[in-house]
């Protein structure tokens, strides 16, 4: 009877044993829980279209003298000596980067606020002086270019030259005889740029420019050359696009 007992116990604890394992068998699988996903951070590049606004400082670097009729020369004739002053305006462009190597277009308009009076002391004959006049000489009232930029990239810095076409308003003349005009020359520059973030830049550029003023006149006579030539210093902040 004891025999029959530990049979029936042995059986029964095999016969339930084969259910839990079936039961176990057709459970499905656990899977590993899945890694957290962890976004790349974008590499910065130049490339894409940008738009900013600067302000800057010109000081002027004429240097043009004036031939008076017979019997007057001039002392001094250089137009513009006290045409410094500041500017203000906005620009856009675009960058293309290859490896370390960026080049781009960009253009730009802005207001210049400088002091108009120009001196000009005539000498008489004998060599005293006749009179002095402020004359109005070539007072730019709003400038622009359009320019090739090109540089090299040391991650989020930019070294960059600048050059290209210039254009300006100006109100010019000789005493009381003046007029409104464009004018046309060429610039060319150097700067440094640094991106704060993957869409916000800030440089800090100069550049010289001149523009062909052309001829001053008095009562129909030439009186020589008038170009106008400046340096500048500019400071700027730009949006570029991203293009990610």
């Amino acid at each position: 009877m004891k025999t029959r007992l530990l049979g029936l116990l042995a059986a029964t604890t095999l016969a339930t044993a084969g259910i839990s394992a079936a039961s176990a068998a057709d459970l499905p699988m656990r899977a590993a829980p899945p890694a957290p996903y962890i976004a790349a951070v974008p590499v910065f590049t130049w490339t894409g279209f940008y738009v900013g606004a600067q302000v800057g400082y010109g000081w002027n670097a004429n240097d043009n003298d004036i031939v008076l009729p017979s019997g007057f020369v001039v002392q001094s004739g250089d137009f513009g000596d006290s045409g410094d002053g500041f500017l203000a305006g906005v620009h856009a462009g675009y960058n293309y980067q290859l490896g370390s190597f960026v080049v781009g277009v960009e253009g730009d308009i802005e207001g210049v606020f400088g002091d108009d009076n120009n001196d000009v002391v005539i000498i008489g004959p004998g060599g005293g002086v006749f009179t002095n006049y402020g004359f109005a000489g070539n007072a730019l009232d709003w400038q622009g270019s359009i320019r090739a930029r090109a540089g090299f990239a040391f991650d989020r810095a930019l070294i960059y030259a600048t050059g290209g076409f210039a254009f300006a308003g100006v109100s010019d003349g000789f005493g009381i005889r003046g007029n409104d005009d464009t004018l046309t020359g060429w610039t060319l520059g150097a700067g440094v740029e640094y991106a704060f973030t993957n869409n916000l830049t800030a440089r800090l550029e100069y550049r010289y420019t001149n523009f062909d003023g052309g001829d001053n006149f008095f009562n129909n006579v030439s009186l020589g050359s008038n170009d106008i030539e400046f340096h500048t210093v500019r400071a700027g902040i730009s949006y570029k696009f991203s293009t990610y």
